[in-house]
């Protein structure tokens, strides 16, 4: 049973997400503001992080940037507002996907499947060594859901890690970013392509940190791997 924490200011907004999370047999636990939310997140370890933007005390950007230096917990992002910034910002950060208010709790529930699926997906036919994807000196070990550059570990959030897979399983293709939504989202019509560009520019950032630079930008198409 996948455990999820939802983060949210508004009881009535904790409410209908408990009832329908709680119905599709998840895990709850709930948190009124951004410091109960860090607190609750040490103590639990959820699998997944439903969190709202704008919250009194620490608002989502804040707890999602505290976690982003230790944990690539999935996060879905609340928000009442639609505008482009707020989309960009919050997946810069390192969001994994962002629904507004109001949404079907219906649509929610499918989203947080998705983007577990995501963290979770290991064909059951495959064995551990098929599972492993390599390109010169970087390495995918999907069953484990890390990235290697050598010997040095890259934490990535699960979009990222989802983005990354797709280029290292063709080295050498132009993927444009419809191309990459479409590989890497359920639900790639919230995607726009400023989003995979954030996306990309955190996967690249992480991999530069370790001295390696094999992702691609071929301009007015998309991305590539290239040498690694």
């Amino acid at each position: 049973m996948n455990q999820i924490l939802i983060v949210d200011d508004d009881s009535h907004i904790r409410d209908v997400l408990r009832f329908a999370l709680d119905k599709e047999g998840f895990d709850i636990i709930e948190a009124e503001n951004g410091s109960v939310a860090l607190q609750k997140f040490s103590y639990h370890k959820p699998d997944l992080i439903i969190l709202d933007i704008m919250m009194p005390e620490l608002d989502g950007i804040s707890v999602c940037r505290e976690l982003r230096q230790s944990s690539n917990v999935p996060i879905i992002f609340l928000s009442s507002k639609d505008e482009e910034i707020d989309r960009i910002l919050g997946l810069e950060l390192g969001g994994d996907d962002y629904i507004t208010k109001p949404f079907s709790p219906r649509e929610l529930v499918a989203r947080a499947r998705a983007v577990l699926r995501r963290v979770n997906e290991t064909p059951a036919d495959q064995t551990r060594t098929h599972n492993l994807l390599q390109h010169g000196r970087l390495k995918i070990d999907q069953d484990q859901f890390k990235v290697f550059w050598l010997e040095h570990e890259v934490v990535f959030t699960v979009t990222e890690f989802g983005l990354l897979r797709v280029l290292i399983q063709q080295p050498g293709r132009v993927f444009s970013r419809e191309a990459l939504m479409d590989a890497a989202y359920d639900f790639n019509n919230v995607v726009s392509d400023r989003t995979i560009d954030s996306h990309m520019r955190r996967v690249r950032a992480k991999l530069k940190a370790v001295g390696a630079s094999p992702v691609e930008t071929v301009h007015g198409v998309g991305y590539k791997l290239g040498a690694c």
